[in-house]
């Protein structure tokens, strides 16, 4: 089963939309709307659970399918760590504990169990399911990581996000320059480019007086949503392409 998307700039720069997306989208439910972090998390939750079956279901790569779930897996990850750090009040460094605990021990599991973490090529059901799961966890993790660096650390939204970028910089150069596996990398950066997206989503919603650009979570949920759009659309032209070409190829060889 190949639905799994190609590692390009792309692919990093929709990940970053979608995430930016997730915070500013989550914080439209949770907080704008005032429908509270715990009903939200179940809302959204259920969501990822109904984008995540059609993925399943899926028997090939669909980039407006995969990038849902990705999406809700953002937006599921902002309220469930809003929830676990200020309803439960177990605070930033606490959750992002629990959260880093929760996800190496999916990647010790998927390990063992799969014999890899690959992201390129998904080789079994099961396998697809830890890769979610990692996900999952792994924005869930960056909304806590972005909140404890914007608002605990005293680096604020912006040197918050400068940070992260920086991060997510070096792990670019060592995929080039370094024998690290890129595996590794990628999950490095997938987990980084969370944190990235929620300092980001930050300094769009937030007002000038607290180091915001204050676009709200309404004008900001609106401009992502219109960038991510435009970027799946060309993706799922691009895909359409591949696989024309691959049943010409195929009817040739025939």
């Amino acid at each position: 089963m190949n639905k799994l998307p190609q590692i390009t700039l792309a692919f990093w720069v929709m990940k970053i939309c979608a995430t930016t997306l997730g915070e500013t989208a989550g914080d439209l439910l949770s907080m704008t709307l005032d429908v509270g972090y715990a009903m939200s998390s179940l809302i959204l939750f259920s969501l990822f659970l109904v984008a995540l079956t059609g993925q399943l279901m899926s028997r090939r790569y669909n980039p407006g399918l995969y990038w849902l779930v990705i999406l809700a897996t953002s937006t599921a990850g902002t309220t469930m760590s809003d929830f676990m750090d200020r309803t439960l009040g177990l605070g930033y460094a606490t959750g992002s504990a629990i959260l880093i605990g929760l996800l190496l021990t999916v990647f010790a599991v998927w390990r063992f169990s799969e014999g890899s973490l690959s992201v390129e090529r998904i080789a079994s059901r099961k396998g697809e399911l830890f890769y979610w799961v990692a996900i999952l966890f792994s924005n869930t993790l960056g909304t806590a990581l972005g909140d404890y660096l914007a608002d605990d650390s005293g680096l604020g939204f912006a040197g918050g996000a400068l940070l992260v970028g920086s991060l997510i910089a070096l792990v670019a150069v060592a995929r080039y320059a370094s024998k690290i596996s890129p595996v590794v990398l990628f999950w490095i950066a997938f987990v980084l480019t969370r944190p990235f997206g929620a300092t980001l989503g930050d300094v769009l919603t937030k007002i000038p007086d607290k180091g915001g650009l204050g676009f709200g979570t309404v004008g900001s949920s609106a401009i992502l949503a219109a960038v991510l759009l435009v970027m799946v659309m060309v993706a799922m032209r691009g895909a359409a392409r591949n696989r024309t070409r691959s049943g010409e190829c195929a009817a040739e060889m025939t």
